[in-house]
């Protein structure tokens, strides 16, 4: 089999080094388009950030031989990253992917799994691809098939709102984040502004590889004073001194982030189908702000009062819209 793959970062070299350790062929795709050759792959992943997706199907478009006979997997965070590769090469060509191993990087540069988690995967047509699947079985992966690829890539979504935009907009780690009683409430609402859009889109939550995502909406459904110190040693226990991604971008200088297809997605599909999404649209709003003019981060860094003073103004103002 012949696999290539558009992004190099932690996700796409972990995914080519557990493929070679089964002596699948693996080729990375070039940063520069112009140095894009054409390849014959069996299967293209693309594993770069979700607001790269569009350069990544350009790069497929040059590179990949015969794209009829080609599966794309998108294992990449937040929606709408299906719905594009399904545009430039067919539904049933696609696969959404949801990796629930936290993947981190050794000293000498390897992606290595920090803690256990698996593989989920969805096709968005009729095909099973069952030889896909069992080629990262092969690779050690822990790998369940669901059968919405809708359900899947939202439940991720829903493990990824939760302590990532407010801790980048604090700056502090999920450590510090559970220790503000304000703004660790606004995580439990945030995800419920997550399920009640799922629920007006049609969508059912499911369990992913080692997440329980479902008792997750159980937990965000009790009293806030019930819900809180459950998910914070969750939170705590698990995550509790690793910087989540869109904090890291913030450190990295990056003026885009994915906040847009996480907290934003869940923003924008609120407002579509009528469902208020307060907390999420302040993150995502705030976030974006920030990464395009970080001086504006000063404002937030380790000042909780003046997010949650955000977010009270955001509920007022859609009360009288």
């Amino acid at each position: 089999m012949k696999v290539y793959i558009v992004g190099q970062g932690a996700v796409g070299t972990f995914f080519g080094e557990r493929l070679r350790s089964i002596d699948v062929e693996v080729v990375y795709a070039p940063r520069d388009l112009d140095a894009v050759v054409p390849y014959a792959a069996d299967v293209a992943i693309v594993a770069t950030k979700a607001y790269d997706t569009a350069g990544a199907i350009a790069t497929l478009q040059r590179a990949i031989v015969a794209a009829e006979s080609c599966v794309f997997m998108t294992p990449q965070n937040g929606v709408g990253n299906e719905e594009q590769l399904a545009h430039a090469f067919g539904a049933e060509r696609v696969v959404a992917a949801a990796l629930t191993v936290p993947v981190g990087r050794a000293r000498d540069g390897r992606a290595v799994a920090v803690q256990a988690g698996g593989l989920a995967l969805a096709p968005l047509g009729n095909n099973a691809f069952n030889w896909l699947v069992a080629t990262f079985a092969g690779a050690g992966l822990d790998v369940r098939v669901v059968e919405s690829w809708r359900s899947l890539k939202w439940s991720k979504l829903l493990l990824n709102v939760i302590a990532n935009a407010s801790c980048a907009i604090l700056n502090v780690l999920p450590n510090r984040l559970v220790d503000y009683d304000d703004i660790f409430a606004l995580e439990i609402r945030a995800v419920r502004e997550v399920h009640a859009v799922m629920r007006r889109l049609g969508i059912a939550a499911i369990d992913l590889p080692r997440y329980r995502v479902r008792a997750l909406q159980v937990v965000a459904a009790l009293p806030i004073s019930l819900a809180c110190p459950i998910l914070a040693r969750r939170i705590a226990g698990a995550r509790g001194t690793k910087a989540p991604s869109l904090l890291l971008d913030l450190r990295g200088g990056k003026s885009r982030t994915e906040v847009e297809v996480l907290n934003g997605a869940v923003a924008a599909h609120g407002h579509r189908c009528g469902v208020a999404t307060p907390v999420n649209t302040v993150y995502a709003r705030v976030l974006g702000d920030i990464a395009h003019m970080p001086q504006l981060w000063a404002k937030y860094r380790e000042r909780p009062e003046v997010l949650a003073a955000e977010v009270a103004a955001e509920v007022r103002r859609t009360k009288t819209v």
